[in-house]
């Protein structure tokens, strides 16, 4: 495996593909006395580095017993991926590469020239742009199959994945800082969605949804415990472990939906309309056309005139260019008079509607200010490229949302104006900044800058102004984490608060495509994270042949999903099962409609070797379901 980058993310996929999968990398980072990296980065290669250590070490003391030669991790330092780092770095024998640049243009420059000298290479790009990432996915892939003569075979194994950091760890972000919104894994319209519950009067979690997932700390969502602690989240349990849990909340798997896009036709006239015009201008001037309309009928009713001309009239005194009806009737003199006082009434409108129009076409280039009777939004801190995915995602939830933002030429400014949504400029550690985005008011804050310490100085800013607020800090290191979630929780026990690491949820995606698989998302459990993926079941001894209750393994993978769509899974028909039942017959609701898949499998139905599933897995029982990661010895 060969991974090229320049920030954190890099590190801490090396550090997932030695620690977990054992997989032999080499690192292409720039060089040391060209690079400036904030103090994370540094802490991150820093943990990384550990990390890699360790697993070298275990990894020759296990060769040393066996025989077998271990090489270590390589680092390879490269101003430009070009196509001399590549040959050096040996993309011509690798089995996949990954490019996860901060910079869109080099990692795409990069994979070009990869596909080239490798046509059977696994690509793994780090892309902002989405259709971009689209466009070049489809390029790539075409290539490859060229390159390679259409061979089916080797052309199924060269693929191009297009991922994105942001894209990855903005649902998870979201749904923490949300009371009662979900976690969320979104690919491909495919939802997933997994809530926490707590337990009841009796210690425990009442059983609904689909499956369980995790039992989460015993103290409490100790979302800064450590993974092997005894205190730790339990991911994946058995029907025992959930039965006799006791005083543990429990992250299950809710709800599963199909979330396609929506076929939007063009704006129309009406959305044009009321783009330009407030809701209460609009009601203003159709209060005026009623008026208008009623006065034409009633000098219809009184002078018997035809109605096109009574309207001709009335809209004649509304404008102050009739006659002055001098000689005729009381009713036609009241009704001149009623038109004249609305014409003035409508002079007022009509400036109005000039001046909001003015507004609306200058609003690219303006920011809103927050509402002053703004209350239960969400106060989003930082507007980079992780902070305008998560305002996108609010936004879509249509939850109220006030950013932060120190630099007015941040990347999801644009976002913000095109969303209209109010924005508060100035450093969030001067005085009077939080106060300006309403925290005191708010349901949530959520610190999602790329500066740690910059996180933790707007939470505890606001926490001295709200104690009980809700927060979410980005932090990388997990230690610092540790210790900022025991200080809060133990100074603010009534209140909630989350870390959360971007590489660290992006890092299992990344590492999944290299391996060849395709990753559907990831679920944050307090400081471990659950894997979605769609497996072949051909070739896996531990899934094919065996029923849906023999494929799960505590602790390490569960099927969750057949995948219809695969290939036209035998529906109810006799796969060996012997119980007659099928997938099928598990309710009207099994499948959801318009995604193939079927969610309420029996459990003794058998997988066959043509079957696709939808599982979840920990990082390291995926791994070893996947045979990428050795087996200890027996007495080891």
């Amino acid at each position: 495996m060969v991974v090229c980058g320049d920030d954190g993310l890099a590190h801490r996929l090396v550090a997932e593909l030695r620690g977990v999968y054992g997989e032999q990398v080499t690192l292409v980072v720039p060089p040391s006395e060209r690079r400036v990296r904030p103090p994370v980065v540094g802490r991150a290669r820093a943990a990384s580095a550990a990390l890699l250590d360790r697993v070298v070490n275990a990894a020759v003391g296990r060769a040393a017993g066996n025989g077998a030669p271990v090489d270590s991790e390589r680092v390879v330092e490269a101003a430009e991926v070009t196509e001399a780092v590549l040959a050096d770095v040996g993309v011509e024998r690798a089995a996949a590469l990954a490019l996860v640049y901060d910079d869109d243009e080099t990692n795409i420059r990069a994979a070009l020239t990869a596909r080239r000298l490798n046509p059977r290479l696994r690509l793994v790009l780090r892309l902002y742009n989405r259709r971009l990432g689209q466009h070049i996915e489809e390029l790539l892939d075409q290539a490859a199959a060229l390159a390679m003569g259409n061979g089916v075979s080797d052309a199924s194994d060269a693929s191009t994945v297009v991922l994105s950091d942001a894209d990855t760890a903005a649902p998870a972000l979201v749904a923490t800082a949300l009371v009662g919104t979900s976690k969320v894994v979104q690919t491909d319209g495919l939802l997933l969605r997994a809530v926490e519950r707590q337990p009841g009067g009796d210690g425990r979690v009442a059983a609904s949804g689909l499956v369980t997932l995790a039992l989460l700390s015993a103290s409490g969502n100790d979302s800064g415990g450590s993974e092997s602690g005894e205190q730790g989240p339990q991911l994946l349990p058995d029907e025992t472990a959930v039965r006799e849990a006791r005083g543990r909340g429990a992250v299950v798997l809710e709800q599963v939906s199909y979330s396609g896009p929506s076929m939007s036709g063009g704006r129309g006239v009406v959305p044009a309309f009321a783009s330009l015009f407030s809701r209460r201008l609009r009601w203003s001037l159709a209060g005026l056309v009623g008026c208008v309309f009623g006065l034409a009928v009633a000098l219809t009713v009184a002078t018997g005139d035809h109605p096109l001309h009574a309207t001709y009239e009335t809209l004649l005194d509304l404008f102050a260019i009739n006659e002055p009806a001098l000689h005729e009737s009381t009713s036609r003199q009241v009704l001149q008079l009623l038109s004249g006082l609305l014409g003035l009434l409508l002079l007022p409108v009509l400036l109005a509607a000039v001046l909001e129009a003015l507004g609306t076409f200058r609003s690219a280039s303006a920011l809103r200010k927050p509402p002053r009777g703004l209350g239960g939004h969400v106060v989003l801190l930082g507007l980079g490229k992780i902070g305008t995915r998560v305002l996108t995602r609010l936004r879509e939830l249509h939850i109220p949302v006030v950013c932060v933002e120190a630099d007015p030429e941040a990347r999801g400014m644009a976002t913000a104006r095109r969303l209209r949504v109010p924005v508060v400029l100035g450093d969030v550690t001067q005085e009077g900044v939080l106060e300006a985005a309403k925290v005191h008011r708010a349901n949530a804050l959520l610190a999602v800058t790329s500066a740690d310490t910059t996180n933790l100085e707007a939470v505890l800013a606001a926490r001295s102004v709200r104690p009980d607020l809700r927060v979410v800090l980005r932090l990388y290191d997990d230690d610092f984490a540790t210790a900022v979630y025991r200080t809060l929780r133990a100074a603010h026990p009534f209140a909630s608060t989350r870390s959360r690491s971007v590489t660290h949820l992006a890092a299992p995606a990344f590492a999944g495509a290299m391996l060849g698989r395709q990753i559907l998302g990831a679920i944050p459990v307090e400081r471990r994270v659950l894997l979605f993926a769609a497996v072949e079941v051909g070739g896996h001894s531990q899934l094919e042949g065996r029923t849906v209750r023999e494929a799960f393994r505590a602790g390490a993978w569960r099927v969750l999903a057949l995948d219809t769509a695969a290939g036209d899974a035998a529906a109810g028909s006799g796969s060996g099962s012997g119980s007659g039942s099928g997938f099928e017959g598990g309710g009207g609701d099994s499948g959801v409609r318009g995604s193939g898949l079927v969610w309420d499998l029996p459990d003794t139905y058998v997988l066959r070797a043509e079957d696709r599933v939808v599982l979840a897995a920990t990082r390291r029982g995926l791994a070893e379901l996947l045979g990428r990661r050795r087996r200890e010895p027996a007495g080891a």
